[in-house]
């Protein structure tokens, strides 16, 4: 077995300091384009990066929590964190989104006319340039470490961004053709677009949570690993890997030919950590050796299963 180090994730916090940053910027703005419209439609938008404030502020002390190394109770270090930011994200969103329906129903019965489209318009559309540029960056920092804490917040501002567009579509709709039920009607649409980011977010989360494999990409990378090793008699199984947030771990025994030395055994799974480890970031190797031609070896083997 080998254990590597995780990476370094504490530099992550900075760029949930962004998001708070973003967050509090487009509730200032999103909430002055609805005071000066009085769309609900607008209204929504507005709610909804209150949520993505308090989604940013969950993050940022998951990923502080996150980056602790491991200790006495927690050998595996604390990467697992993240999951109850992205889940606690879901549950923000989904409140968020069953407010707007809320608000949207009862415009629906009681219709209201749009004041100062124009300028309301302009402040929502800078609003959503810089949820656009904040996520973008967030969405290439969670890829890079392996973030779902990360990549939950960038999702998160997309869906921002793209019920934003619809929205103030829609009140242009509204400004030119008079027809102000259209407001309304886009606002539960909107609810029903963020309602969908948030099963997704619970349903990822909850996946973490439950130990869930690493994904059929990584696992072929494994296998075709062990396919290099293959052609000197070795062959692996009892295969078991699970995704920790940015941690990976894999587990599996390796079956040497039974006239092979200590040594030459152990340094062969050395080879076979190390290329997981180059081919896998953030991954901790668990192996275990047994002779390829010894029957108590397959005695195991129901742990592929």
């Amino acid at each position: 077995m080998y254990q590597v180090r995780p990476v370094d994730r504490s530099s992550l916090t900075k760029y949930a300091w962004l998001s708070i940053g973003a967050a509090l910027s487009t509730i200032a703005l999103k909430t002055t384009a609805y005071l000066l419209t009085g769309s609900v439609g607008l209204l929504s938008d507005a709610v909804e990066s209150l949520v993505n404030l308090g989604a940013a502020i969950v993050t940022l002390i998951m990923l502080v929590i996150a980056a602790r190394p491991a200790d006495e109770l927690h050998n595996y270090g604390h990467s697992k964190a993240e999951y109850f930011a992205s889940f606690t994200e879901g549950i923000l969103i989904l409140g968020a989104s069953l407010g707007i329906i809320f608000s949207a129903i009862q415009r629906i019965f009681t219709p209201q006319s749009l004041e100062q489209v124009p300028l309301g318009l302009i402040v929502s559309t800078a609003a959503s340039s810089i949820n656009f540029v904040t996520a973008q960056v967030l969405m290439k920092q969670g890829k890079r470490y392996n973030s779902i804490s990360l990549e939950a917040d960038a999702h998160h501002l997309m869906t921002d961004v793209y019920t934003s567009i619809g929205v103030i579509v829609a009140v242009g709709i509204v400004e030119i053709s008079g027809w102000v039920l259209l407001d309304p009607i886009i606002a539960l649409f909107v609810a029903l677009n963020i309602l969908r980011t948030s099963f997704s977010l619970l349903r990822r989360s909850v996946y973490g949570l439950m130990d869930t494999a690493l994904s059929a990409e990584d696992q072929q990378t494994v296998l075709a690993i062990f396919d290099k090793y293959r052609t000197q008699g070795v062959q692996f199984h009892a295969l078991r890997t699970r995704q920790a947030a940015g941690r990976r771990f894999i587990s599996f025994h390796i079956l040497v030919p039974g006239r092979w030395s200590t040594h030459k055994s152990h340094h062969l799974a050395e080879e076979v950590e190390a290329d997981i480890r180059n081919s896998l970031s953030g991954s901790t190797v668990f192996t275990h050796l047994e002779p390829v031609d010894d029957p108590l070896s397959y005695q195991d083997i129901e742990i592929d299963r």
